[in-house]
């Protein structure tokens, strides 16, 4: 029982996040949601979120060729320049999503620019309460980094 509703309430939170922040963009610009998860590195902040495909709204899935399915997983990262008023920066981005048997899946960046906002999107097929281990190295005009971090899928 608990589990349904932590689901639900992730459901909820991620949902509402995404229904505030889009409004008419496939992201928002800085991740000015409480929940933004990110990680500071010597000159840059690297945001990013995990998600079900699904919370994508089919139009905004179709006008970005994402896939959207109870399966699939979306990756979107952004990197900010803390020198610079916290500008988007262009990376090259690689990386690996790992899960907790071993099984390695390499990630395939797709840049998405809208504005002054620079986005990397990558997509993963995952099972039902799968964790996922993601190591993403983030190369941009001088500096190298390796962000880490372990997300949990849920099929809807």
């Amino acid at each position: 029982m608990f589990h349904s509703i932590l689901k639900n309430s992730l459901k909820t939170i991620l949902n509402t996040v995404f229904k505030t922040t889009l409004v008419s963009t496939l992201f928002f610009t800085h991740f000015a949601v409480n929940a933004e998860q990110f990680k500071t590195f010597t000159n840059h902040e690297v945001h990013y979120i995990a998600l079900p495909s699904t919370f994508i709204q089919p139009e905004i899935a179709k006008q970005y060729g994402i896939k959207r399915s109870k399966n699939n997983g979306l990756l979107n990262i952004s990197i900010l320049d803390k020198r610079q008023d916290k500008a988007a920066v262009t990376a090259t981005l690689t990386g690996t999503a790992r899960n907790l048997i071993g099984q390695t899946h390499q990630l395939t960046f797709t840049e998405v620019k809208e504005g002054k906002s620079i986005y990397y999107l990558a997509d993963y097929t995952y099972i039902n309460e799968e964790i996922v281990n993601f190591e993403i190295n983030i190369k941009t005009e001088k500096e190298s980094n390796t962000l880490k971090f372990q997300h949990k899928f849920y099929v809807e």
